[in-house]
């Protein structure tokens, strides 16, 4: 866990659901289910989520995978609210160094082409571009430009 003054980051549990979909729904115009979330956490071994708490309320979470030496990242949002706070950039910090200390030497993610305000921050964090997947977003079929960074 990371604390800093009235935030932290821990991990998510089952009961953190409700609040989670309120960021889910926020950041994101076609939000997981509920169920996703719960599959996740309940039956993926590889999958680990943190939520960030700001006065005890959850603003943001980070999904990832830890598989072998590899982490990729599935989903980070930060509430619509919050953002322009560097919230997301606190939370990806501290899943960058989750993912290291869970044995992960590189991480890689994948974000819209369009989304350019992302992109600035993963490469603020030494994320370097790493291709195209075409049409890998199904609600309006956009590219998804793959990044990954070494840990």
């Amino acid at each position: 866990m990371i604390e800093q003054g009235k935030s932290h980051v821990r991990l998510m549990t089952i009961t953190d659901l409700e609040e989670v979909m309120k960021v889910e729904k926020s950041a994101f115009a076609n939000p997981w289910k509920p169920e996703l979330f719960e599959q996740e956490l309940k039956v993926n071994r590889f999958a680990h989520y943190l939520v960030y708490e700001l006065e005890q309320a959850i603003i943001g979470y980070c999904g990832l995978w830890v598989i072998a030496d590899e982490a990729q990242i599935t989903n980070i949002a930060v509430h619509a609210n919050y953002r322009g706070q560097n919230r997301g950039e606190e939370l990806l910090t501290y899943a960058l160094h989750f993912a290291k200390l869970m044995g992960a030497k590189k991480i890689s993610l994948e974000v819209r082409v369009s989304n350019t305000v992302a992109q600035n921050l993963y490469r603020k964090l030494g994320f370097q571009d790493g291709g195209i997947r075409k049409n890998y977003y199904s609600d309006n079929l956009e590219d998804a430009l793959v990044m990954w960074v070494n840990l």
